[in-house]
């Protein structure tokens, strides 16, 4: 066995030792533990780039099919634990690790040393999500989703402030009923079909008596509703807006990603059972409607609201919102164009999220919450080194022109103007729904998409256009903030890469076009993870017939 074929696993294992080893260092240590998740950072950038390579199907790839399966103990599947990486999972993985890492760099700033173990935190948070991404059965994807939001409920605490610990407290309550509603789905599921491997699945529940397709169905009814909750579809997503908001920085800009999550889960599942006929929860047709009414409720709720990390917060339940109804059209000619939204939102929202924390200390309040966690640690003690001068940071020359020009940069990305990747992905999601014609799809389901998409940017035009206006014309105390380095240049890499986006928007759609259409054939994702199973040397023609 070459190294290639251990690649698969690393992503989850760098980060599980790196905050394994970091818990083993006193607090004072900063400098150790900054230096163990720099290295595991740049660790899984490396794996991240040589996975997306491999899964690529460049003719020098060690996996013909493009799919990487891991046997975790050398146990066969479906009866042991199965890391698996296609374009899709790498792509996720790929850019998991882009935005960690950017928003790892603005944390160390300042604000890892707001709170205890924000390293080891910060890399179990990873752990879960390359996990999830790379979770070949349901219930290791239910233990990678409990390894990133216990992780999260940490990282959403940290600091302090009244406000921040209330909307933790509701974070942590309503995604603890979602895991709760998940494990019953896996009980009744393993149940009925006696697997839990994705797979193994995919072969089984055709074979299912009456009877039992109808428990199964409400078993995976129960299953897309846990996986909807923490994907934040209307009307499951009231908790967002107050826990993202509150959040600290660098990790609201981390859990920018967590809602994609639950959209990776039910597109992967769903492109795994929809050709074996897959129950409604994940089929099309309910994701439609649930994406046209996300996309409504968080378009209000960003002119509705006034604070800007709020508008932040409800642009992630319109990108949620995008996807779902994307995703929800028949066939795949959304599915590439929606991949590539959701990248370049990930990308924009995660650049906003840092920026608003710059922003905020033009203003006379920008600091009061942050003024409250450095004393509540003792990190604003002149006494200490010159530790205080460190945390605010050093002038940065045009740090206005730095902070207006980027805001403006989010604001194009997310209301999709150009000339940013955010207008390449809005613009051709609606040039793809108006070739859906060709499945046969309701001209009115068309209309109302692009109806939607067109007065969610209206909406976001509006209110972040009242936010910057507010936030840097109407003040007449603006002061010019004190920034450093390592929080200006997080930002820059996030808008740069949408750049990079929109310069190689044809190599990258083509990409995700071809990510969309392996996904359409579930049967290289199959064959590549039972064929690993001595005692199962071929899946038989009816089975490859039936997962296609």
């Amino acid at each position: 066995m070459s190294w290639s074929h251990h690649l698969p696993v690393l992503p989850v294992l760098i980060p599980l030792l790196a905050a394994a080893l970091m818990l083993f260092l006193r607090d004072n240590q900063r400098t150790a533990r900054l230096a163990i998740s720099a290295a595991a950072l740049i660790l899984q950038g490396i794996v991240a780039a040589q996975l997306l390579v491999n899964t690529g199907g460049a003719a020098f790839s060690p996996w013909p099919d493009g799919v990487g399966v891991y046997l975790v103990g050398d146990w066969p599947a479906p009866f042991g634990i199965v890391v698996v990486v296609d374009r899709l999972s790498a792509l996720m993985l790929a850019l998991t690790i882009l935005l960690g890492t950017c928003a790892w760099v603005y944390a160390t700033a300042r604000w890892d040393r707001a709170g205890a173990h924000f390293h080891p935190l910060f890399q179990l948070q990873l752990m879960g999500l390359n996990g999830a991404f790379l979770a070949g059965d349901l219930f290791n994807l239910f233990v990678c989703f409990e390894i990133l939001l216990t992780a999260s409920y940490g990282l959403m605490l940290h600091g302090s402030g009244k406000q921040r610990v209330s909307a933790g407290l509701h974070y942590i309550g309503i995604n603890l009923i979602a895991s709760f509603l998940l494990l019953i789905a896996l009980a009744m599921i393993y149940g009925l079909t006696g697997t839990l491997n994705m797979a193994d699945l995919a072969l089984r529940i055709h074979t299912l008596p009456a009877a039992d397709r109808n428990l199964f169905d409400a078993g995976a009814a129960v299953l897309g509703i846990a996986f909807l909750i923490k994907a934040a579809a209307w009307p499951l997503n009231f908790w967002l807006p107050n826990a993202y908001s509150q959040a600290c920085a660098p990790v609201a800009a981390l859990f920018a990603i967590m809602t994609k999550v639950g959209i990776y889960a039910l597109l992967r599942i769903g492109a795994l059972l929809l050709p074996a006929g897959a129950p409604a929860a994940f089929g099309g047709a309910w994701m439609f409607p649930a994406g046209i009414a996300t996309l409504a409720f968080g378009s209000l709720g960003m002119i509705a609201s006034t604070h800007p990390e709020r508008i932040a917060a409800y642009a992630i339940i319109v990108s949620s919102g995008t996807l779902f109804a994307a995703l929800g059209m028949p066939g795949v000619t959304l599915t590439g164009p929606a991949l590539y939204y959701l990248v370049s939102s990930v990308l924009a929202l995660g650049a906003l999220f840092l920026l608003l924390e710059l922003v905020a200390r033009t203003q006379s309040f920008g600091s009061d919450l942050l003024a409250i966690s450095l004393e509540a640690f003792d990190l604003d003690d002149p006494d200490r080194a010159g530790l205080s001068e460190e945390v605010v940071g050093v002038p940065v020359p045009a740090a206005m022109a730095f902070l207006g020009l980027s805001f403006i940069a989010c604001a194009l990305l997310i209301i999709g103007l150009p000339p940013l990747s955010g207008f390449v992905a809005k613009f051709s999601l609606l040039s793809a729904a108006l070739r859906t014609a060709e499945y046969g799809a309701p001209t009115f389901n068309v209309w109302l998409l692009v109806g939607a998409m067109l007065g969610s940017g209206i909406a976001c035009l509006i209110a972040l256009s009242r936010s910057g206006v507010r936030l840097f014309w109407i003040p007449d105390d603006i002061r010019v903030p004190r920034l450093r380095f390592t929080e200006a240049a997080p930002i820059c890499v996030l808008l740069l890469a949408c750049a990079g986006l929109t310069w190689k928007a044809g190599p990258a759609m083509a990409y995700l076009e071809d990510t969309a259409h392996y996904l359409d054939q579930p049967r290289h994702y199959i064959q590549a993870v039972l064929l690993q199973d001595p005692l199962r040397p071929q899946v038989s023609s009816s089975a490859n017939g039936d997962a296609r």
